[in-house]
Parts: C-alpha cells; structure tokens; sequence
C-alpha cells in the first residue's frame, strides 16, 4: 500500500497521479500529488515504478497501512529500488525489443476509464 510521497524529491510532472488504476493520488493546491485515499490502493506500485524521482514509497502489504519513519525510508535506499531492479525503461528506446512492459500505462489506464464509465 502506498505509503509515503517525498514532495521535496518529486519533479510535480504527476505521472503517478495518472497511472495510478484506482485514483488514490492527487495533485494538490501546490501541483504536488499527496495520498487522498490510500485504503483505495491495490498496491500494484505502478505509481512507484512512473516516478523518476524516487519520490515514492509503496510499502510491502496490499491489505493495510503500514506507517513508516521518513528519515527511515530515506536513509533506506529502498526508494527507486523496484524500478532499478526491474529494470524499467531500460529498453524502451531500443527498437529491438517488443516487449513493452514499461508501457503498462495503456492497460491501466484502460481499465480505470472503464471503471470510471460503469460506475453507478
């Protein structure tokens, strides 16, 4: 479940605002996203693997929150640490490779306009 955003690390480009499938960031008064409903997470960490920053942290349980110490995290290294391992973006400008996993923005975001439009 998404736990903590760095607002002094994020960039305010907000990619995670609009990949997350189930809404729970938003851009606040200051053009920063900040957690709005964080029991709506699904913890997919797609908000953490958009962040170039490192400015995210989705922490491990996907059933509930898991307060965090910041200083913690910081000095942690686990911020980047999904998207550094996955390998993300690696290849995506090497036409070589068809796999675009990066690109999983399309299917989320598929799938929450779907949501958005069947709603009652």
């Amino acid at each position: 479940m998404i736990e903590l955003v760095l607002e002094e690390r994020c960039s305010g480009c907000n990619a995670c605002v609009e990949i997350c499938p189930t809404n729970v960031l938003e851009i606040g008064s200051d053009s920063s996203p900040f957690i709005a409903r964080q029991n709506e997470c699904q913890t997919c960490f797609m908000c953490e693997l958009y962040c170039v920053e490192d400015a995210i942290y989705v922490g491990p349980y996907c059933d509930r929150p898991d307060p965090v110490d910041r200083e913690s995290i910081l000095a942690s290294g686990l911020l980047g640490e999904l998207r550094r391992y996955h390998g993300w973006d690696e290849w995506a400008a090497d036409p070589r490779y068809s796999n675009e996993h990066w690109q999983m923005e399309k299917v989320f975001l598929r799938a929450r306009d779907m949501a958005i439009c069947t709603a009652p």
